[in-house]
């Protein structure tokens, strides 16, 4: 049985994880861009973001400016950041009243 605090902590670990994975692939993105070499893939850094890491995205836009131009990329982006807030508050909700087993 898992309790209420150890949820929020596995999952602050699992977004503070996903983050810095998220950041350092923006940074090699960015770093790949400048040399001209291959690139890592857009769905790879929105699949990341997805997973948690958008947190990590956010701060590496601002501080790289890194993806901040391109249109397409940042709809996707929110929009990944929207669909993942959506899943955290249905498994917070359904865990935290009670439907789901802590």
């Amino acid at each position: 049985m898992l309790a209420t605090g150890d949820l929020l902590l596995g999952l602050a670990g699992v977004y503070g994880v996903a983050s810095l994975i998220c950041y350092l692939l923006y940074a090699l993105d960015k770093h790949a861009a400048r040399q001209q070499t291959r690139r890592i893939a857009e769905r790879t850094l929105l699949l990341w973001g997805l997973c948690g890491g958008w947190p990590g995205a956010w701060l590496a836009q601002q501080r790289l400016r890194h993806k901040t131009r391109k249109t397409s990329f940042r709809i996707a982006y929110w929009l990944s950041v929207l669909l993942n807030l959506g899943a955290l508050y249905g498994l917070l909700h359904y865990y935290l009243t009670g439907q789901g087993s802590l």
